[in-house]
């Protein structure tokens, strides 16, 4: 589980520092920092996460996104069977 973008988007559009919003959270600003850059590890509904949502006046839900949300591409060998 990873923080979604809409999550690190608002912490670095903040009109506060990181590091206030960070002590407004209960974390440390280093901890903050690491959430952020994927550096620490978060799972689904993470209290240093949530607490964080709090602050800044998001839902849960839009906090977190799965780690394996990679764009699916078709398989280049099974084309338009029709072509031709």
């Amino acid at each position: 589980m990873q923080v979604s973008r809409r999550f690190i988007r608002a912490v670095r559009e903040a009109p506060v520092r990181q590091y206030l919003i960070a002590h407004a959270a209960g974390l440390h600003p280093s901890t903050l920092s690491r959430i952020l850059n994927g550096i620490d590890d978060v799972r689904e509904n993470d209290r240093r996460v949530l607490a964080v949502a709090r602050v800044l006046k998001l839902r849960p839900a839009e906090c977190f996104r799965a780690a394996d949300s990679s764009v699916l591409v078709p398989d280049a060998g099974k084309g338009d069977q029709n072509a031709g």
